[in-house]
Protein backbone atom coordinates (compact mmCIF):
# COMPACT_ATOMS: atom_id res chain seq x y z
CA UNK A 1 0.00 0.00 0.00
CA UNK A 2 2.85 2.39 0.82
CA UNK A 3 4.41 1.74 -2.59
CA UNK A 4 1.15 2.57 -4.34
CA UNK A 5 0.85 5.83 -2.39
CA UNK A 6 4.32 6.82 -3.52
CA UNK A 7 3.55 6.48 -7.22
CA UNK A 8 1.89 9.92 -7.55
CA UNK A 9 4.96 11.50 -5.95
CA UNK A 10 7.26 9.73 -8.42
CA UNK A 11 5.07 10.88 -11.28
CA UNK A 12 5.30 14.48 -10.07
CA UNK A 13 9.09 14.29 -9.82
CA UNK A 14 9.27 12.78 -13.28
CA UNK A 15 7.01 15.47 -14.78
CA UNK A 16 8.99 18.26 -13.10
CA UNK A 17 12.26 16.85 -14.44
CA UNK A 18 10.83 16.62 -17.96
CA UNK A 19 9.41 20.14 -17.71
CA UNK A 20 12.78 21.49 -16.55
CA UNK A 21 14.53 19.71 -19.41
CA UNK A 22 12.01 21.05 -21.96
CA UNK A 23 12.33 24.59 -20.57
CA UNK A 24 16.11 24.51 -20.81
CA UNK A 25 15.98 23.11 -24.33
CA UNK A 26 13.43 25.63 -25.56
CA UNK A 27 15.54 28.53 -24.31
CA UNK A 28 18.82 27.07 -25.61
CA UNK A 29 19.84 28.43 -29.02
CA UNK A 30 22.87 27.75 -31.18
CA UNK A 31 24.27 31.19 -30.46
CA UNK A 32 24.76 30.24 -26.80
CA UNK A 33 27.29 27.55 -27.78
CA UNK A 34 29.80 30.07 -29.13
CA UNK A 35 28.83 33.39 -27.54
CA UNK A 36 32.16 33.64 -25.68
CA UNK A 37 34.33 32.65 -28.66
CA UNK A 38 36.47 35.01 -30.69
CA UNK A 39 35.75 36.08 -34.27
CA UNK A 40 37.47 34.27 -37.12
CA UNK A 41 39.58 36.20 -39.63
CA UNK A 42 39.41 36.04 -43.42
CA UNK A 43 42.90 34.51 -43.64
CA UNK A 44 42.06 31.46 -41.54
CA UNK A 45 38.53 30.98 -42.93
CA UNK A 46 39.42 31.46 -46.61
CA UNK A 47 39.79 27.73 -47.49
CA UNK A 48 36.34 26.73 -46.17
CA UNK A 49 34.04 27.83 -49.04
CA UNK A 50 36.53 26.57 -51.61
CA UNK A 51 36.83 23.16 -49.96
CA UNK A 52 33.03 22.92 -49.73
CA UNK A 53 32.89 23.33 -53.52
CA UNK A 54 35.53 20.64 -53.95
CA UNK A 55 33.42 18.27 -51.84
CA UNK A 56 30.37 19.11 -53.96
CA UNK A 57 32.46 18.21 -57.00
CA UNK A 58 32.78 14.63 -55.72
CA UNK A 59 29.04 14.18 -56.39
CA UNK A 60 29.52 14.84 -60.13
CA UNK A 61 30.14 11.91 -62.46
CA UNK A 62 31.95 14.07 -65.01
CA UNK A 63 33.46 17.36 -63.88
CA UNK A 64 33.95 18.43 -67.50
CA UNK A 65 30.17 18.30 -67.96
CA UNK A 66 28.75 19.08 -64.50
CA UNK A 67 25.04 18.69 -63.81
CA UNK A 68 24.67 20.35 -60.38
CA UNK A 69 27.27 23.10 -60.56
CA UNK A 70 26.69 25.86 -57.96
CA UNK A 71 26.71 29.55 -58.80
CA UNK A 72 30.29 30.45 -59.64
CA UNK A 73 31.21 26.85 -60.41
CA UNK A 74 33.23 24.31 -58.44
CA UNK A 75 36.54 26.08 -58.99
CA UNK A 76 38.02 22.77 -60.13
CA UNK A 77 40.25 22.48 -63.20
CA UNK A 78 39.53 18.97 -64.60
CA UNK A 79 43.11 18.77 -65.89
CA UNK A 80 44.37 18.99 -62.30
CA UNK A 81 42.19 16.13 -61.08
CA UNK A 82 44.54 13.31 -60.07
CA UNK A 83 42.13 10.62 -58.88
CA UNK A 84 38.37 10.13 -58.59
CA UNK A 85 37.28 7.13 -56.54
CA UNK A 86 33.72 5.77 -56.68
CA UNK A 87 31.64 3.31 -54.67
CA UNK A 88 32.57 0.58 -57.13
CA UNK A 89 36.30 1.18 -56.62
CA UNK A 90 36.03 1.38 -52.83
CA UNK A 91 33.91 -1.81 -52.57
CA UNK A 92 32.02 -0.36 -49.61
CA UNK A 93 35.14 0.33 -47.54
CA UNK A 94 35.00 4.15 -47.82
CA UNK A 95 32.86 6.93 -49.31
CA UNK A 96 33.79 8.32 -52.76
CA UNK A 97 36.55 10.93 -52.87
CA UNK A 98 38.80 12.88 -55.21
CA UNK A 99 42.46 13.85 -55.12
CA UNK A 100 42.91 17.30 -56.59
CA UNK A 101 46.17 19.15 -57.23
CA UNK A 102 45.31 22.79 -56.63
CA UNK A 103 48.19 24.71 -58.20
CA UNK A 104 46.43 28.03 -57.68
CA UNK A 105 46.52 27.65 -53.88
CA UNK A 106 49.58 25.34 -53.64
CA UNK A 107 47.48 22.58 -52.13
CA UNK A 108 47.11 18.82 -52.47
CA UNK A 109 43.46 18.16 -51.60
CA UNK A 110 41.76 14.88 -50.75
CA UNK A 111 38.00 15.60 -50.55
CA UNK A 112 35.51 12.99 -49.29
CA UNK A 113 31.77 13.17 -49.88
CA UNK A 114 29.10 12.84 -47.20
CA UNK A 115 26.61 10.14 -46.31
CA UNK A 116 24.60 8.67 -49.18
CA UNK A 117 21.18 7.70 -47.84
CA UNK A 118 20.77 5.16 -50.65
CA UNK A 119 24.00 3.25 -49.95
CA UNK A 120 24.05 0.50 -47.33
CA UNK A 121 27.86 0.59 -47.32
CA UNK A 122 27.81 4.14 -45.89
CA UNK A 123 25.48 3.04 -43.11
CA UNK A 124 27.76 0.07 -42.43
CA UNK A 125 30.73 2.40 -41.94
CA UNK A 126 28.76 4.85 -39.77
CA UNK A 127 27.20 2.17 -37.53
CA UNK A 128 30.34 0.04 -37.16
CA UNK A 129 31.06 1.25 -33.66
CA UNK A 130 30.32 0.54 -30.03
CA UNK A 131 31.01 2.76 -27.07
CA UNK A 132 34.66 2.25 -26.12
CA UNK A 133 35.32 -0.25 -28.92
CA UNK A 134 38.39 1.26 -30.58
CA UNK A 135 41.43 2.87 -28.96
CA UNK A 136 43.93 4.98 -30.86
CA UNK A 137 46.75 7.24 -29.69
CA UNK A 138 45.72 7.13 -26.04
CA UNK A 139 42.05 7.87 -26.67
CA UNK A 140 38.90 6.46 -28.24
CA UNK A 141 37.82 6.86 -31.86
CA UNK A 142 34.94 5.74 -34.07
CA UNK A 143 35.74 2.20 -35.21
CA UNK A 144 34.10 2.28 -38.67
CA UNK A 145 35.50 5.71 -39.57
CA UNK A 146 39.01 4.63 -38.51
CA UNK A 147 38.75 1.58 -40.79
CA UNK A 148 37.65 3.75 -43.70
CA UNK A 149 40.52 6.19 -43.05
CA UNK A 150 43.06 3.36 -42.97
CA UNK A 151 41.66 1.97 -46.23
CA UNK A 152 41.94 5.35 -47.97
CA UNK A 153 45.57 5.83 -46.90
CA UNK A 154 46.49 2.28 -47.90
CA UNK A 155 44.87 2.78 -51.32
CA UNK A 156 46.29 6.24 -52.03
CA UNK A 157 49.59 6.42 -50.15
CA UNK A 158 51.67 5.92 -53.32
CA UNK A 159 49.85 8.70 -55.18
CA UNK A 160 50.00 11.08 -52.22
CA UNK A 161 53.66 10.27 -51.59
CA UNK A 162 54.54 11.09 -55.19
CA UNK A 163 52.67 14.41 -55.02
CA UNK A 164 54.19 15.36 -51.65
CA UNK A 165 57.70 14.69 -52.97
CA UNK A 166 57.10 16.44 -56.31
CA UNK A 167 55.59 19.56 -54.69
CA UNK A 168 57.49 20.10 -51.42
CA UNK A 169 55.98 23.56 -50.86
CA UNK A 170 52.36 22.40 -51.16
CA UNK A 171 50.17 21.67 -48.16
CA UNK A 172 48.25 18.39 -47.81
CA UNK A 173 44.60 19.16 -47.05
CA UNK A 174 42.17 16.41 -46.03
CA UNK A 175 38.54 17.45 -46.05
CA UNK A 176 35.09 15.92 -46.02
CA UNK A 177 31.46 16.48 -45.16
CA UNK A 178 29.30 14.58 -42.64
CA UNK A 179 30.44 10.94 -42.87
CA UNK A 180 33.40 12.08 -44.96
CA UNK A 181 34.42 14.61 -42.32
CA UNK A 182 34.89 11.85 -39.77
CA UNK A 183 36.95 9.85 -42.24
CA UNK A 184 39.06 12.93 -43.05
CA UNK A 185 39.65 13.74 -39.36
CA UNK A 186 40.77 10.23 -38.47
CA UNK A 187 42.77 10.03 -41.71
CA UNK A 188 44.68 13.08 -40.47
CA UNK A 189 45.57 11.26 -37.25
CA UNK A 190 46.60 8.13 -39.17
CA UNK A 191 48.78 10.18 -41.54
CA UNK A 192 50.48 11.93 -38.61
CA UNK A 193 51.34 8.55 -37.09
CA UNK A 194 52.53 7.10 -40.42
CA UNK A 195 54.34 10.02 -42.03
CA UNK A 196 56.93 7.61 -43.39
CA UNK A 197 54.23 6.41 -45.80
CA UNK A 198 54.19 9.94 -47.28
CA UNK A 199 57.92 10.63 -47.57
CA UNK A 200 58.16 11.84 -43.95
CA UNK A 201 56.01 14.86 -44.68
CA UNK A 202 56.43 17.75 -42.25
CA UNK A 203 53.59 17.83 -39.72
CA UNK A 204 53.05 21.53 -40.39
CA UNK A 205 52.12 20.76 -44.00
CA UNK A 206 49.15 18.62 -42.93
CA UNK A 207 45.74 20.13 -42.20
CA UNK A 208 42.15 18.99 -42.10
CA UNK A 209 38.78 20.72 -42.54
CA UNK A 210 35.84 18.67 -41.26
CA UNK A 211 32.59 20.18 -42.59
CA UNK A 212 29.51 19.38 -40.45
CA UNK A 213 31.60 16.83 -38.55
CA UNK A 214 30.51 13.60 -36.97
CA UNK A 215 31.57 13.01 -33.36
CA UNK A 216 34.47 10.67 -33.98
CA UNK A 217 37.12 11.00 -31.23
CA UNK A 218 37.37 11.35 -27.47
CA UNK A 219 37.82 14.76 -25.87
CA UNK A 220 41.55 14.46 -25.21
CA UNK A 221 42.19 13.69 -28.90
CA UNK A 222 39.79 16.39 -30.10
CA UNK A 223 41.77 19.00 -28.16
CA UNK A 224 45.22 17.56 -28.86
CA UNK A 225 44.78 17.64 -32.66
CA UNK A 226 43.23 21.11 -32.73
CA UNK A 227 46.39 22.47 -34.37
CA UNK A 228 45.69 20.29 -37.45
CA UNK A 229 41.95 19.61 -37.55
CA UNK A 230 39.34 22.34 -38.06
CA UNK A 231 35.61 21.63 -37.75
CA UNK A 232 33.04 23.88 -39.40
CA UNK A 233 29.46 23.90 -38.02
CA UNK A 234 26.54 25.88 -39.45
CA UNK A 235 24.18 27.29 -36.79
CA UNK A 236 21.85 24.50 -35.55
CA UNK A 237 23.45 21.47 -37.26
CA UNK A 238 22.37 18.34 -35.38
CA UNK A 239 25.24 15.93 -36.14
CA UNK A 240 28.07 17.58 -34.12
CA UNK A 241 25.62 17.76 -31.20
CA UNK A 242 24.36 14.15 -31.33
CA UNK A 243 26.18 12.52 -28.41
CA UNK A 244 23.98 9.38 -28.33
CA UNK A 245 25.80 6.58 -30.22
CA UNK A 246 24.09 6.16 -33.58
CA UNK A 247 23.99 2.40 -33.27
CA UNK A 248 22.00 2.76 -30.02
CA UNK A 249 19.47 5.01 -31.74
CA UNK A 250 18.89 2.46 -34.50
CA UNK A 251 18.64 -0.41 -32.05
CA UNK A 252 16.12 1.55 -30.02
CA UNK A 253 13.99 2.44 -33.04
CA UNK A 254 10.95 0.58 -31.73
CA UNK A 255 11.36 2.00 -28.22
CA UNK A 256 12.23 5.59 -29.10
CA UNK A 257 9.94 7.18 -26.43
CA UNK A 258 11.75 5.19 -23.74
CA UNK A 259 15.10 6.32 -25.09
CA UNK A 260 14.03 9.98 -25.13
CA UNK A 261 12.71 9.76 -21.56
CA UNK A 262 15.97 8.25 -20.33
CA UNK A 263 18.01 10.90 -22.15
CA UNK A 264 15.74 13.57 -20.68
CA UNK A 265 16.32 12.36 -17.10
CA UNK A 266 20.02 11.90 -17.69
CA UNK A 267 20.56 15.40 -19.12
CA UNK A 268 18.60 16.87 -16.23
CA UNK A 269 20.23 14.99 -13.37
CA UNK A 270 23.84 14.51 -14.50
CA UNK A 271 26.15 17.57 -14.43
CA UNK A 272 27.94 18.40 -17.66
CA UNK A 273 31.30 18.13 -15.89
CA UNK A 274 30.74 14.41 -15.38
CA UNK A 275 29.73 13.85 -19.00
CA UNK A 276 33.02 14.91 -20.53
CA UNK A 277 34.99 12.86 -17.99
CA UNK A 278 33.76 9.69 -19.69
CA UNK A 279 36.82 8.68 -21.79
CA UNK A 280 34.65 6.78 -24.29
CA UNK A 281 32.41 9.73 -25.14
CA UNK A 282 33.11 11.07 -28.65
CA UNK A 283 33.26 14.71 -29.73
CA UNK A 284 33.55 16.90 -32.80
CA UNK A 285 37.27 17.07 -33.63
CA UNK A 286 39.78 19.90 -33.40
CA UNK A 287 39.32 23.66 -33.54
CA UNK A 288 35.68 24.67 -34.03
CA UNK A 289 34.33 27.30 -36.41
CA UNK A 290 30.68 28.16 -35.77
CA UNK A 291 28.76 30.04 -38.47
CA UNK A 292 25.91 31.95 -36.79
CA UNK A 293 23.30 33.52 -39.06
CA UNK A 294 20.03 33.48 -37.06
CA UNK A 295 19.07 35.11 -33.78
CA UNK A 296 16.58 33.86 -31.17
CA UNK A 297 12.96 34.99 -31.50
CA UNK A 298 13.70 36.69 -34.83
CA UNK A 299 12.68 35.70 -38.34
CA UNK A 300 14.96 35.38 -41.36
CA UNK A 301 18.70 35.13 -41.83
CA UNK A 302 21.15 37.79 -40.70
CA UNK A 303 24.65 38.46 -42.06
CA UNK A 304 26.63 35.40 -40.96
CA UNK A 305 29.26 35.72 -38.26
CA UNK A 306 32.01 33.11 -37.78
CA UNK A 307 33.28 32.43 -34.27
CA UNK A 308 36.16 30.15 -33.44
CA UNK A 309 37.78 28.55 -30.39
CA UNK A 310 39.30 25.36 -29.02
CA UNK A 311 36.76 24.69 -26.27
CA UNK A 312 37.04 21.89 -23.75
CA UNK A 313 33.74 22.18 -21.89
CA UNK A 314 30.64 23.40 -23.71
CA UNK A 315 31.68 21.69 -26.95
CA UNK A 316 28.29 21.48 -28.72
CA UNK A 317 26.80 19.35 -25.97
CA UNK A 318 23.10 20.15 -26.47
CA UNK A 319 20.87 19.51 -29.46
CA UNK A 320 19.08 22.68 -30.53
CA UNK A 321 15.31 22.36 -30.95
CA UNK A 322 15.08 23.99 -34.36
CA UNK A 323 13.37 23.35 -37.67
CA UNK A 324 16.74 24.07 -39.32
CA UNK A 325 18.67 21.35 -37.48
CA UNK A 326 18.75 19.10 -40.56
CA UNK A 327 18.93 21.75 -43.30
CA UNK A 328 21.95 23.33 -41.59
CA UNK A 329 23.72 20.01 -42.11
CA UNK A 330 23.45 20.24 -45.91
CA UNK A 331 26.74 20.94 -47.69
CA UNK A 332 24.96 23.29 -50.13
CA UNK A 333 23.78 25.61 -47.34
CA UNK A 334 27.15 25.46 -45.59
CA UNK A 335 28.93 26.46 -48.80
CA UNK A 336 26.56 29.39 -49.39
CA UNK A 337 26.75 30.76 -45.86
CA UNK A 338 30.51 30.22 -45.61
CA UNK A 339 30.95 32.17 -48.86
CA UNK A 340 28.71 34.98 -47.56
CA UNK A 341 30.66 35.11 -44.30
CA UNK A 342 34.01 35.23 -46.13
CA UNK A 343 32.78 38.01 -48.44
CA UNK A 344 31.77 40.08 -45.41
CA UNK A 345 35.19 39.54 -43.81
CA UNK A 346 37.00 40.56 -47.01
CA UNK A 347 34.75 43.60 -47.45
CA UNK A 348 35.52 44.71 -43.91
CA UNK A 349 39.26 44.30 -44.50
CA UNK A 350 38.95 46.26 -47.74
CA UNK A 351 37.22 49.15 -45.99
CA UNK A 352 39.95 49.26 -43.35
CA UNK A 353 42.59 49.06 -46.13
CA UNK A 354 45.19 47.06 -44.24
CA UNK A 355 48.64 47.35 -45.84
CA UNK A 356 50.32 44.18 -47.10
CA UNK A 357 53.05 44.33 -44.45
CA UNK A 358 50.51 44.58 -41.65
CA UNK A 359 48.56 41.67 -43.15
CA UNK A 360 51.67 39.51 -42.93
CA UNK A 361 52.23 40.61 -39.36
CA UNK A 362 48.60 39.84 -38.55
CA UNK A 363 48.95 36.33 -39.98
CA UNK A 364 52.01 35.71 -37.82
CA UNK A 365 50.18 37.07 -34.79
CA UNK A 366 47.18 34.88 -35.58
CA UNK A 367 49.38 31.79 -35.74
CA UNK A 368 50.89 32.63 -32.33
CA UNK A 369 47.44 33.25 -30.83
CA UNK A 370 46.14 29.92 -32.14
CA UNK A 371 49.17 28.15 -30.73
CA UNK A 372 48.68 29.79 -27.33
CA UNK A 373 44.96 29.02 -27.38
CA UNK A 374 45.73 25.40 -28.20
CA UNK A 375 48.15 25.13 -25.28
CA UNK A 376 45.60 26.77 -22.97
CA UNK A 377 42.97 24.24 -24.07
CA UNK A 378 45.32 21.35 -23.33
CA UNK A 379 46.04 22.81 -19.90
CA UNK A 380 42.33 23.31 -19.21
CA UNK A 381 41.65 19.70 -20.18
CA UNK A 382 44.14 18.65 -17.50
CA UNK A 383 42.58 21.04 -14.99
CA UNK A 384 39.12 19.60 -15.65
CA UNK A 385 40.47 16.06 -15.23
CA UNK A 386 39.64 14.99 -18.78
CA UNK A 387 40.77 11.33 -19.10
CA UNK A 388 44.16 10.83 -20.77
CA UNK A 389 44.73 14.59 -21.20
CA UNK A 390 48.21 15.98 -20.62
CA UNK A 391 49.82 19.41 -20.54
CA UNK A 392 52.07 20.69 -23.35
CA UNK A 393 55.77 20.21 -22.82
CA UNK A 394 57.76 23.02 -21.27
CA UNK A 395 60.83 22.10 -23.32
CA UNK A 396 59.71 23.06 -26.81
CA UNK A 397 58.42 19.69 -28.04
CA UNK A 398 54.78 20.75 -28.13
CA UNK A 399 54.72 21.65 -31.82
CA UNK A 400 55.81 18.17 -32.85
CA UNK A 401 54.16 15.80 -30.40
CA UNK A 402 54.60 12.82 -32.67
CA UNK A 403 58.38 13.02 -32.53
CA UNK A 404 60.78 11.73 -29.93
CA UNK A 405 59.24 10.03 -26.96
CA UNK A 406 55.74 10.92 -28.06
CA UNK A 407 56.09 8.85 -31.22
CA UNK A 408 56.11 5.74 -29.09
CA UNK A 409 52.41 6.04 -28.30
CA UNK A 410 50.53 2.88 -29.13
CA UNK A 411 47.17 2.91 -30.86
CA UNK A 412 46.14 0.11 -28.55
CA UNK A 413 47.48 1.64 -25.34
CA UNK A 414 45.17 2.44 -22.49
CA UNK A 415 46.23 6.03 -21.75
CA UNK A 416 49.05 8.23 -22.89
CA UNK A 417 51.75 9.12 -20.44
CA UNK A 418 54.64 11.24 -21.77
CA UNK A 419 56.98 9.62 -19.27
CA UNK A 420 56.46 6.15 -20.74
CA UNK A 421 59.22 5.47 -23.24
CA UNK A 422 58.84 1.71 -23.56
CA UNK A 423 55.44 1.69 -25.25
CA UNK A 424 55.60 -0.09 -28.59
CA UNK A 425 54.33 1.78 -31.63
CA UNK A 426 52.02 -0.23 -33.84
CA UNK A 427 53.39 -0.48 -37.39
CA UNK A 428 51.30 0.26 -40.47
CA UNK A 429 51.32 -3.40 -41.56
CA UNK A 430 50.13 -4.50 -38.12
CA UNK A 431 47.33 -1.98 -38.21
CA UNK A 432 46.18 -3.11 -41.67
CA UNK A 433 46.29 -6.78 -40.64
CA UNK A 434 44.22 -5.98 -37.58
CA UNK A 435 41.53 -4.04 -39.43
CA UNK A 436 41.31 -5.84 -42.78
CA UNK A 437 41.51 -9.18 -44.53
CA UNK A 438 42.23 -9.92 -48.20
CA UNK A 439 39.91 -11.68 -50.62
CA UNK A 440 41.00 -14.11 -53.34
CA UNK A 441 41.90 -11.26 -55.71
CA UNK A 442 44.02 -9.52 -53.07
CA UNK A 443 41.64 -6.62 -52.35
CA UNK A 444 41.30 -5.35 -48.78
CA UNK A 445 37.98 -6.07 -47.07
CA UNK A 446 36.77 -5.17 -43.58
CA UNK A 447 37.11 -7.95 -41.07
CA UNK A 448 33.86 -9.23 -39.68
CA UNK A 449 33.04 -7.88 -36.19
CA UNK A 450 33.48 -11.28 -34.55
CA UNK A 451 36.98 -11.54 -36.04
CA UNK A 452 37.96 -7.95 -35.30
CA UNK A 453 40.06 -7.89 -32.16
CA UNK A 454 39.23 -4.31 -31.41
CA UNK A 455 39.68 -4.43 -27.68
Amino acid sequence: MSIVCGLPLLECVYCLACARWAWKRCLHTAGHDSETWGLATAEEFEPVPRLCRYILGVYEEDLRHPLWEPAGGYGINPDWLIRKNTYENAKGCAPPYIIYLDHEHADIVLAIRGLNLAKESDYAVLLDNKLGQRKFDGGYVHNGLLKAAAWVLDAECDVLKELVEKYPNYTLTLTGHSLGSGVAALLTMVVVHNRDKLANIDRKRIRCYAIAPARCMSLNLAVRYADLINSVVLQDDFLPRTATPLEDIFKSLFCLPCLLCLRCMRDTCIPEEKMFRDPRRLYAPGRLYHIVERKPFRMGRFPPVVRTAVPVDGRFEHIVLSCNATSDHAIIWIEREAERALDLMLEKDKIVEIPAKQKMERQATLAREHNQEHKAALQRAVTLAVPHAYSPSQYGTFSDPEEGDNSSRSSEGSSYDPSKKSMKKESWDEMIDRLFEKDESGHLLFKKPNNDNSR
